[in-house]
């Protein structure tokens, strides 16, 4: 007799989600449902593109680009799905770049000695803003970038809560001062501590892959460590900053009592960015190219201004060949979702398809099986559609079918190209979804980062020791993960990848919806951390302060070593080192002995 147990997932799932709420309101102290009074509103009419339905000329634009006779005084922005004309927003002069540093260096004055209550109800009143507003915000996220619907919730919504959320709970005790040893030589009569002082105005540039997170992830931070910013956006995200986020910051400041000119917000090209790197600002933050990256760290270097570096990935996505065949429907949707997420326009994302000859088969059937079934298309006409358009319009798609070519040219064969096909989507800023299988270590497409809708399956890898060395042999390192059936098989092969991050049996973008881990890489990847402790308390000044643990006993300088000398100051030292480091009882003796003679 045999007895056969049925399960109701759906209940599960809703005892599950309840206990997960009860979870949240008992660690997190009602974040989530205790709304501070004040509000964020904001005109919903920024939200909105232009009337007038007028097509942008793409064509014209980057070839005035092109010959370079791009008129460089505005930014001009269109729906890369669409095509509409969005207008054009002014670039902000070097001069311009400059006040705004300094019109947030006199804000940050004010905000430097607000309270961490204070800077807790900011966070709240942004996170209070993100979720009321989160199908506008997509909205607006769509627009600007060409992603789909769900990739904006999921990639600029549910992050940029989570960050918020993280500042509000566990900001204040990652940058409260920390008690450190005294060591052998300060004694009983002093304590020493460490604390983090804002370090003044931050600049950040960031780029046009996520025109919403990218601007709220630096600011939340910088604002919870007491310091203002200024961010440069993308040419390419310039209408959202300018309208609808710009806003809802200026809003979420006001409804705190925070100082408006806090944040500011700077548009233009190169020029913009570089007046922002010389331009008086006490640390940059860079997301971008190593090219770009290079440059802004030779032009920092002038001024002695830190930098935080992250120059994008390559990263490896190892399958190793003893995972259960029942469990690559799950890997490769897995693997899916991290290509095309965004239209695999991601800093952090897999790249790299590193897998084992036995489970190579049963992978690439699985992708091939839903990849061809993708849709292309604009997401806020159609929420169903699977891949959106990417954002730099030929740029991307000229580069991106150079690399196909000649992996193709070298071996590689193309699985799959999604169910629109390629020809349907000439001219436009869409770029079909590619799966690339066999492909060669020769291939380009092996050490350049993609950063578009190209899944690359290398050839199948003979050993664990096979798939390391080729996941090693790229010079990116800023996230990696590997799959397999024992969990300390994947553990063993993620710790011998070469990557500022890793997970194991999952995505390696879950390492970044962790916001408690620090976000960074090695390498071409760029170099110093954001989120987490260690990114809060990077822009910190880090000082270390010395007092007295007892009020009436002081600190004097001991005769033999006074001035002037005495002839006894090298005796008295050597005493010293002998008695606070001497080997065993007999050394310490010996340096008490010579403290007698110095004195």
């Amino acid at each position: 007799m045999s007895l056969v147990v049925t399960v109701d997932l759906v209940v599960v799932a809703q005892y599950a989600c309840t206990l997960l709420l009860a979870y949240y309101c008992v660690q997190f102290g009602g974040i989530f449902f205790e709304w501070p009074v004040a509000r964020a509103a904001v005109d919903p009419a920024l939200a909105e593109a232009p009337s007038g339905g007028k097509t942008f000329d793409l064509k014209a634009h980057e070839s005035a680009g092109a010959y370079g006779k791009l008129d460089t005084s505005v930014v001009k922005c269109w729906d890369p799905c669409t095509l509409a004309d969005l207008g054009s927003v002014p670039a902000t002069a070097p001069a311009d770049v400059v006040a705004a540093v300094a019109r947030c260096r006199a804000a940050q004055a004010t905000w430097a000695n607000s309270t961490f209550a204070q800077r807790r109800t900011l966070m709240k009143i942004m996170l209070r803003f993100v979720v009321e507003n989160q199908a506008t915000i997509a909205r607006v996220a769509v627009r600007d970038s060409g992603k789909t619907l769900t990739d904006a919730i999921f990639g600029e919504v549910l992050v940029t809560c989570e960050k918020l959320k993280w500042l509000a709970h566990s900001g204040e005790a990652a940058l409260a001062p920390e008690v450190r040893e005294t060591g052998s030589m300060v004694w009983f009569t002093k304590k020493v501590h460490v604390e983090y002082r804002p370090l003044g105005v931050i600049g950040a540039i960031v780029p046009w892959n996520y025109p919403f997170h990218n601007v709220f992830n630096p600011v939340s931070a910088a604002l919870m460590s007491g310091n203002g910013i200024v961010v440069k956006v993308s040419e390419y995200a310039s209408w959202s900053a300018a309208g609808y986020f710009g806003a809802a910051l200026r809003a979420c400041l006001a409804a705190a009592g925070a100082p408006e000119d806090l944040v500011q917000i700077v548009h233009g090209y190169g020029a913009t960015g570089a007046a922002l790197v010389g331009g008086g600002v006490d640390k940059v933050i860079f997301v971008g190219s190593p090219g770009v990256g290079k440059k802004v760290m030779e032009h920092a270097s002038k001024t002695l201004t830190p930098v935080v570096l992250e120059l994008g990935g390559k990263d490896p996505f190892v399958v190793c060949d003893d995972v259960d065949d029942g469990d690559l429907d799950r890997i490769a949707q897995i693997a899916l979702r991290g290509v095309f997420q965004s239209m695999g326009q991601n800093c952090a994302g897999p790249e790299r398809f590193f897998v084992g000859a036995k489970a190579y088969a049963g992978f690439t059937k699985r992708i091939k099986a839903v990849a061809d079934e993708l849709v292309v298309g604009a997401s806020n006409d159609d929420a169903t559609v699977d891949c959106g358009a990417v954002t730099m319009g030929s740029l991307s798609r000229d580069r991106l079918q150079a690399l196909v070519d000649d992996a193709v040219a070298k071996g590689a064969k193309i699985l799959s190209q999604g169910k629109t096909p390629p020809a349907a989507l000439e001219g436009t800023s869409f770029f079909p979804p590619t799966v690339l299988v066999d492909v060669p270590m020769a291939a380009k497409i092996a050490t350049e980062e993609i950063f578009g809708p190209i899944m690359c399956v290398f050839e199948a890898t003979t050993s664990d020791d096979d798939a390391v060395a080729k996941a090693n042999s790229c010079g990116f390192g800023l996230s990696s993960c590997a799959f397999a059936n024992s969990s300390a098989r994947a553990r063993r092969v993620a710790a011998r990848l070469k990557a500022g991050m890793s997970s194991v049996n999952d995505l390696e973008g879950t390492t970044y919806l962790s916001q408690s881990l620090p976000f960074g890489g090695v390498g071409e990847s760029g170099f110093d951390k954001f989120a987490g402790p260690e990114g809060l308390r990077g822009l910190c000044l880090t000082r270390s302060v010395c007092v007295d643990r007892l009020g009436p006993m002081r600190t004097s300088i001991p005769p033999p070593i006074q001035y002037p000398s005495k002839g006894k100051g090298h005796v008295f030292a050597m005493g010293l080192v002998e008695l606070f480091y001497g080997n065993g009882l007999l050394g310490k003796l010996r340096g008490v002995v010579k403290l007698l003679k110095a004195l």
